[in-house]
């Protein structure tokens, strides 16, 4: 009966296929998770004007564009200054996003240009550089709010979306003429501060929810975003880039920096890796045991280590194996103590004793350099074969063991 090998392992194909749909889902979501963070950031991103995400500011754009007001969107602090002027509109996105260089350049311009300043939710820093005397109190939630004053675009949006940031103008004896309107807990969220000698102003916003295109025809929030934005003829968008952002001395956090594309494609990236590892994991069963030692005939052994050594090349090692295990077959037969079965200058004299051989030639054989190609080491094992039959004992028709000596012929 014929018997076929069956390995036990997997193969190579075998774990290709069975790892292929992972592998394919798992590059699924990155694409996935790279796409929307491609299409949440740059011109998709918040507050960017020509966004049309739910958090973008396209459909006030829209509205300001329809209103003859013209939008130019800006990205330093150095553009932002150049364009700053008694006719415009200067509206800073992120006002927190901006480095101590980037205030300092473009805060002075935006007082000397006689122009508007909207500010977005500015926190303390910004406050310092762009309304001096004017503190940042904690934040509330956004929620609907009444004016709370008598200023004119206030009362004519009348309530808005507002909250965040909420604004101290008392410590400041300087803005006596400052308007404070939608309050929340008693403080202002929208302030409106006279700024530099030339009739400009700053408006601060507690929270840009009410620019963002899911809120804006909620409440009287296009009506306020349209006054404040366009009451001059150009509006100047400005929306810092990364270049902008604050340094390692800033309390802005590397998070804080990024796009909320990129961290929501984060976030969705690992609830799907760890769905994945909870569909792929392997419950532990009981221990399983197994009679040992497994028994394996003799030749099978010596076939597998023969392959081995063969698909490694490593004749020299087979070589010295095959030599070593001839040297421990002859040496007893010609008398040579074990300790010196591998003494070269002991067994080859001894075994030349007892064949026709030379010791010279006996020693190449059994000490010899490693054969150079496998023909070779067939014809080495060949002759060690060869010479443990002509040292080994052989009988004679009464059975006593006979030993080929030097010179003698067992026939004779």
């Amino acid at each position: 009966m014929t018997t076929t090998d069956t390995a036990v392992s997997p193969t190579a194909r075998q774990l290709v296929r069975r790892a292929r749909g992972f592998v394919i889902a798992f590059a699924l979501l990155i694409v996935a998770g790279l796409l929307i963070a491609l299409f949440g950031a740059g011109e998709s991103g918040t507050l960017h004007p020509r966004s049309a995400t739910q958090t973008g500011s396209r459909a006030i754009a829209e509205l300001l564009d329809d209103r003859g007001i013209d939008t130019t969107l800006v990205t330093t602090a150095r553009e932002a200054a150049a364009a700053a002027g008694p006719d415009t509109t200067l509206l800073v996105a992120r006002p927190e996003a901006l480095t101590d260089g980037a205030r300092a350049t473009l805060a002075p311009a935006a007082a000397d240009s006689g122009g508007r300043t909207v500010l977005l939710g500015p926190g303390q820093a910004a406050l310092d550089a762009f309304a001096p005397g004017v503190t940042a109190e904690a934040s509330v939630p956004v929620e609907e709010r009444e004016p709370d004053c008598a200023a004119g675009p206030a009362r004519r949006a009348g309530s808005v979306l507002l909250g965040g940031h909420r604004y101290d103008l008392t410590a400041a004896p300087a803005l006596a003429d400052a308007t404070a309107c939608y309050h929340a807990a008693a403080l202002p969220t929208l302030a409106t501060l006279p700024s530099g000698t030339d009739g400009g102003e700053t408006v601060i916003l507690g929270s840009p929810e009410l620019l963002y295109n899911q809120h804006l025809d909620e409440h009287g929030n296009a009506s306020l975003a349209l006054q404040l934005l366009g009451d001059r003829t150009h509006l100047v968008w400005y929306l810092p880039t990364p270049d902008e952002a604050p340094d390692a001395g800033d309390e802005e956090s590397l998070t804080g920096l990024l796009d909320p594309g990129w961290r929501w494609a984060a976030l969705q990236l690992g609830i799907a890796a760890a769905l994945a590892a909870l569909w792929r994991a392997r419950r532990l069963g009981p221990v399983l045991t197994e009679p040992l030692p497994v028994s394996a005939r003799a030749a099978e052994t010596t076939e597998g280590h023969a392959r081995l050594y063969h698909q490694a090349g490593a004749r020299d090692r087979a070589a010295d194996a095959l030599r070593a295990a001839a040297r421990s077959r002859l040496a007893p037969l010609v008398g040579v103590p074990p300790d010196r079965t591998h003494a070269p200058e002991a067994l080859p004299a001894a075994v030349a004793a007892h064949t026709d051989d030379t010791p010279q030639a006996v020693h190449a054989l059994l000490f010899g350099p490693p054969p150079p190609d496998d023909t070779a080491l067939v014809r080495l094992a060949d002759d060690l074969d060869a010479l443990e039959r002509r040292v080994t004992p052989r009988t004679n028709g009464t059975g006593t063991p006979q030993t080929n000596r030097k010179g003698k012929d067992p026939r004779s």
